[in-house]
């Protein structure tokens, strides 16, 4: 395919690259990640959750992993501070009877001392004070991280100058340490990396603009020649490869 032909698909992808909640679903079949973590995020969740417990989900996204836990809407909250995310949450999350409140999960949580048997947050930021405020004593706090690490090979390839890491302390041994320095008790951890693939680098370039804290000043423009880096690559070795790094902590309130 010529050239022009190649930029004109990209620059079609770059337009779409608009996400409501954490809907990848343009991408489907297009490329595959987290597909052999060691731990189910899932499975952790229903080990501690009991029917009676009241949950707080931190930076929900559109609240999609929430409600597939099929919990009492009533013993249910969330918390939300993206803008798109956060209307589209008044609008999916409140009608339920979800206790819903815009808050970024980096700032204090808007909720009283004690208020949760179990919070949960995957992929979103967290005061370890904060939530262990908000945690009855006994409460379990359990988070999946993305790592400092994540895409690295994919930025690499992409941007010239590579930017630094955004999140330079999103290793599992540091998350640690926070959470025990504020007074909790770890049960579990784990850390992994594993690859990330693209058959096509239109695909890419969709996933590259909507993740600009990982790609920043990313533009097909400013970045074609790292696209036809790209596309070289893919059609030797018909996929593109990074590897993705990810944690995952379970930790108690004791007391």
């Amino acid at each position: 395919m010529k050239q022009s032909e190649l930029l004109s698909q990209w620059l079609a992808e770059e337009e779409a690259a608009q996400i409501h909640g954490w809907d990848f679903s343009h991408i489907h079949g297009r490329y595959e990640e987290g597909q052999d973590l060691p731990w189910d995020f899932d499975q952790l969740v229903r080990r501690f959750l009991l029917p009676e417990h009241r949950i707080l989900d931190m930076d929900t996204g559109g609240g999609e992993f929430l409600l597939s836990l099929g919990h009492p809407h009533s013993l249910t909250a969330a918390t939300e501070g993206y803008p798109p995310n956060a209307a589209l949450c008044r609008e999916t999350l409140l009608p339920l009877g979800v206790d819903f409140r815009e808050a970024d999960g980096g700032g204090p949580l808007p909720f009283p001392d004690g208020s949760f048997d179990l919070v949960l947050n995957r992929h979103g930021d967290y005061l370890p004070a904060e939530v262990l405020r908000v945690l009855k004593p006994g409460g379990i706090f359990l988070t999946q991280q993305v790592g400092a690490e994540n895409d690295r090979e994919l930025v690499e390839l992409l941007l010239d100058p590579v930017p630094p890491l955004p999140f330079p302390r999103q290793y599992l041994s540091i998350a640690r340490e926070d959470l025990e320095a504020a007074g909790f008790s770890i049960l579990d951890s784990q850390e992994a990396f594993r690859p990330i693939r693209f058959w096509d680098v239109g695909a890419l370039v969709w996933f590259a603009r909507i993740i600009p804290w990982e790609f920043p000043g990313f533009s097909v423009e400013k970045c074609r020649e790292g696209l036809f880096k790209a596309q070289d690559i893919l059609e030797r070795n018909q996929v593109i490869e990074g590897m993705t790094h990810r944690y995952f902590l379970a930790a108690e309130k004791v007391g």
